[in-house]
């Protein structure tokens, strides 16, 4: 009985690798067919959506260049009027629809003081 059971053992042993290889070799193959698949459609889906993002670009574009030349001065005024961010609160929307910029007071500015023993080194 024991004698029978050492040759089941070593005949599984053998023979299971084999057959762990096979399948570690079929999935490799499946996930190699299902890249291949994927990258099929993202070809496909390139190919379809090319032309109209060509036209989209040939439209759009002119109309963002006319912006940026629109805007580019008023965005440098405001950086000539508004030095460092920092000192402002986030703008407000008051009720007529105009926004606003507070600028922060000194006290506002300053940064807090921590209650910090003497010898104690802030990092």
């Amino acid at each position: 009985m024991t004698r029978l059971f050492g040759i089941a053992l070593a005949t599984a042993l053998t023979i299971a690798p084999a057959g762990l290889r096979a399948q570690d070799e079929s999935v490799r193959e499946g996930f190699s067919l299902l890249e291949e698949g994927a990258k099929l459609l993202l070809r496909g889906l390139a190919e379809e959506v090319q032309p109209m993002m060509e036209g989209f670009a040939t439209e759009v574009e002119p109309k963002l260049r006319a912006l940026g030349d629109e805007m580019a001065p008023l965005v440098e005024r405001f950086g000539e009027l508004v030095d460092d961010l920092d000192a402002y609160h986030a703008p407000e929307r008051l009720p007529n629809g105009d926004i606003i910029l507070r600028r922060k007071t000194p006290q506002e500015m300053a940064p807090p003081v921590a209650n910090m023993d003497p010898g104690e080194i802030e990092i």
